[in-house]
């Protein structure tokens, strides 16, 4: 379907598939009925607003990292609102718990500070666990980091006063990052073991996200399993809160060649209009190399390109690819996956344009919801 409407965009532009979106929804949702999980979309991985009413059709809510966050869920979702931070604001408190239903604390002492307001305004004090079991090598994505700053330690509860204990309405763990479910099921037996009489003081726990539920080698069997365990032996009401699952190869973004330089030791650069460090940051960040339709690892095919961005970031390049055919400065180059982490990260360095926002409706229909100019990178600045 992409391909059908790609001429009848402007570049660059990010294009999510209604029907690829509704697909991992279905997923989700199916989830939810089978073990009465509640599944709530990390609104920082994905927060196109303009399918919320969507969104909130097949999953139970959303999950924020602060108030406007907490406040975008509030005004076009249909569901719970949950938020998490590693420290709240005085100033802000009282309006986080008017908007959302639980409040997810990082420390004993925030508890302190700040559970009396929620308390009053009825809704739930969930605490983060750091259950101190590394499933993943990257360090800048690890929770469980020796100098993590997020959740608390086994040895925190030991210090802590019995009456903030009792507060506790729900306890929460993040530790996955685009994972199988073999790392949840290991993690679990970690908090079953460090944590279980939390665990059966508390009515409810929160599995975070970073579980690919969507993808298609998924053990969505295995996730099941521990669920029902949980709630069978500590009678919890479990949440998960996916982003990357919610809009999983969902996306798109168009990219047009600006222009092609001589080729220099087998490859030749190519200069887009679109760029790794403003439009797609994790490919830097990560690092990753993003799939491109109609395009092969380096030497695979005939023609080699290394496509890069048109700033003046001498690191901002996309990555390395090979093509049956020779590119040519106009052609338009979509990379795959690009709904999760790529809007809400974008920025106008060096005053690069913001892609243009469009859709592809359930019809097939393409439709804009969304384009940016010199305002956009102003009001920024």
């Amino acid at each position: 379907m992409i391909k059908k409407v790609l001429k009848y965009c402007e570049t660059p532009a990010y294009i999510i598939d209604e029907k690829l979106l509704t697909k991992n929804l279905e997923i989700l949702a199916e989830l939810e009925k089978e073990t009465g999980a509640k599944i709530l979309l990390a609104q920082k991985c994905f927060s196109c607003y303009e399918f919320y009413p969507l969104i909130s059709k097949y999953l139970s809510g959303t999950t924020a990292s602060g108030l406007y966050e907490a406040r975008l869920a509030g005004e076009f979702f249909s569901g719970e609102n949950h938020v998490y931070s590693p420290a709240y604001k005085e100033s802000e408190i009282k309006e986080i718990a008017k908007i959302c239903d639980a409040i997810y604390f990082n420390s004993f002492r925030q508890i302190e500070k700040f559970s009396g307001i929620v308390k009053a305004a009825g809704k739930k004090v969930f605490l983060r666990i750091n259950p101190e079991h590394s499933t993943q090598e990257i360090s800048i994505y690890d929770p469980c980091d020796e100098n993590s700053r997020l959740g608390v330690r086994l040895k925190d509860f030991e210090s802590a006063s019995p009456e903030l204990v009792k507060i506790l309405d729900g306890l929460h763990f993040h530790t996955l990052c685009e994972q199988n479910s073999d790392a949840l099921e290991e993690t679990v037996e970690v908090v079953e073991r460090n944590f279980a009489e939390i665990l059966r003081r508390v009515k409810f726990l929160n599995l975070g996200g970073g579980h690919h539920i969507t993808k298609k080698s998924y053990d969505i069997n295995r996730l099941k399993k521990i669920i029902r365990h949980l709630q069978k032996n500590y009678d919890l009401q479990i949440y998960l809160e996916p982003g990357e699952a919610v809009a999983l190869n969902a996306g798109f973004l168009v990219a047009e060649v600006l222009e092609i330089q001589p080729e220099r030791n087998g490859i030749s650069n190519a200069i887009i209009d679109a760029s790794a460090e403003c439009h797609m940051p994790d490919v830097i960040e990560m690092p990753y190399r993003p799939n491109i339709i109609g395009a092969g690892k380096i030497g695979e095919k005939p023609f080699n390109y290394r496509f890069g961005g048109a700033t003046c970031l001498a690191g901002d390049v996309i990555g390395e690819y090979s093509f049956d055919n020779p590119l040519r400065e106009g052609d338009r180059i979509i990379f795959k996956d690009m709904a999760i982490y790529t809007m809400v990260k974008n920025n106008t360095f060096n005053g690069m344009k913001l892609p243009a926002i469009y859709k592809i409706d359930s019809s097939g229909k393409l439709v804009l919801i969304k384009n940016f100019g010199y305002e956009d990178f102003k009001v920024r600045l």
